[in-house]
């Protein structure tokens, strides 16, 4: 086992596209992956930032702190304006912000030099394997149905506590008619859909890009990748977008009296 770049994997065993997350290790029986390192690494480098914007703070905003207050504010009236409900969107605007900063970071970071570049040569059956510290957290399907799970409790959770159990069942399983039950099964069938929806669409997206990025750079380096980061660039913000936006859709759904 030691350190390699993966221009020199490249040269010894050429391109290596893997649809699984690489396993470097493993901690107390549990499998310590790659991408799980990654997510570990996000959250570390926002922390880092909130710290030290946080400590920065003024009474009489600077320049940057206009633009982040700016920023928030924007979305918070956007959230605020979308539900009709100053209460809800109070307790909303948090988890939709904190999903579309996690999931954009990932989907960035996830482009920078030394992700999938530095790492560790394995020895296996007399095959030696690159694997790499660090790999795009949202290539793992892991990872994007964690967050598709957090994003429909959240959506479930907030529609009960609003109508009521009973009330929100009334959506789903409604005995006034054939037809309105149906309708309502079809209903519950398209509630556990957005597991699917948000899991496969995100890991999907990025993917393929980081495909994309990894052929072009060993067939055409230098040249072809770099149009092809500045577009990824844009794909990442349009996933972590579409992901947060989503889910205060469906929440709005969620929270609507069953009719």
């Amino acid at each position: 086992m030691g350190f390699v770049s993966v221009a020199h994997a490249a040269e010894e065993g050429g391109l290596s596209i893997h649809l699984a997350p690489q396993v470097l290790g493993h901690v107390f029986g549990i499998p310590l992956t790659n991408t799980l390192v990654t997510v570990w690494f996000v959250m570390i480098v926002l922390a880092v930032l909130v710290f030290f914007i946080r400590k920065n703070l003024t009474e009489v905003p600077g320049k940057l702190q206009l633009v982040i207050e700016s920023l928030i504010g924007y979305v918070h009236d956007f959230v605020e304006e979308t539900l009709e409900n100053k209460v809800l969107a109070k307790k909303v605007f948090p988890l939709v912000l904190t999903i579309f900063i996690f999931v954009l970071a990932a989907n960035w970071i996830g482009l920078l030099p030394g992700v999938d570049s530095i790492g560790i040569t394995t020895e296996q059956h007399g095959e030696s394997s690159f694997i790499g510290f660090l790999h795009p957290a949202n290539t793992d399907l892991n990872i994007t149905l964690a967050l598709a799970l957090i994003s429909f409790f959240a959506i479930e959770v907030i529609g009960i506590s609003l109508l009521g159990a009973f009330t929100y069942a009334r959506k789903f399983l409604n005995f006034g008619s054939p037809m309105k039950l149906m309708v309502g099964i079809i209903e519950l069938f398209s509630e556990f859909a957005r597991l699917i929806s948000f899991a496969f669409r995100l890991f999907g997206n990025i993917f393929a890009g980081k495909t994309l990025i990894l052929v072009a750079i060993f067939f055409v380096p230098y040249v072809v990748p770099v149009p092809l980061l500045a577009f990824e660039l844009f794909v990442g913000f349009i996933q972590a977008f579409i992901f947060a936006i989503l889910t205060l859709f469906f929440i709005k759904l969620a929270v609507e009296m069953p009719h």
